[in-house]
């Protein structure tokens, strides 16, 4: 009997250790995108301009909601909390950061959209989420974002929140690369836009 019950608390404990690596896989996935050990928590929705057609006859309400994480020191929010938009039309909201320490930090913000069936309707084509952001000791800076709406969008979607979460990743790997490419060049990303539009490390102030 003793060995049975061995052999069955050998064999159940391998089992839960298959299952916890097997579980592993999604969460190092979480944790990479979190962190931004990935470097990236998304691609810009590609579009052609000529092709959209903005819905005159409906408004969605777009709700902004910013939080930093645990131990995040920076002020971060939006220039304005919402809006009201066309689907099908292109919209632009401004964010803006501040780095209220003594040190040069390195941030990512990972978007979230609620209800979490109009994330597939919900289309960013810039955001500073795209990136890093490196910023100087007491530094501020403005971070534009464009999104769509989808046209397709359910009409019993009125009202869809837009949240970001700034984490502070200066330690980390994506964030150590971050920095050292701004502190050899001296140049970085204007947040949420395209390769080869960046500006001087001097010129990005208050």
């Amino acid at each position: 009997m003793g060995v049975e019950r061995t052999v069955l608390k050998l064999v159940a404990g391998t089992v839960a250790m298959f299952g916890f690596a097997f579980a592993l896989v999604p969460l190092y996935d979480v944790f990479c995108e979190i962190t931004g050990l990935n470097g990236k928590t998304g691609d810009a929705y590609e579009y052609v301009e000529a092709e959209l057609e903005a819905d005159a006859s409906r408004l969605v309400q777009i709700r902004f909601v910013t939080n930093a994480n645990a131990g995040m020191p920076w002020e971060f929010g939006p220039d304005t909390t919402g809006m009201k938009v066309n689907p099908g039309g292109i919209n632009d909201a401004t964010f803006h950061a501040t780095n209220t320490t003594n040190r040069i930090m390195v941030a990512q913000a990972i978007p979230s959209v609620a209800p979490g069936r109009a994330a597939a309707y919900f289309h960013k084509t810039q955001c500073f989420c795209f990136d890093q952001q490196v910023l100087e000791p007491g530094e501020s800076i403005e971070m534009p974002v464009r999104f769509i709406v989808d046209r397709d969008l359910p009409r019993s979607v009125g009202t869809i929140t837009l949240s970001y979460t700034m984490f502070d990743i200066t330690d980390a790997a994506a964030g150590q690369y971050a920095l050292a490419e701004y502190e050899a060049n001296g140049t970085r990303r204007i947040p949420g836009t395209g390769p080869g539009d960046e500006i001087g490390a001097s010129s990005a102030g208050n």
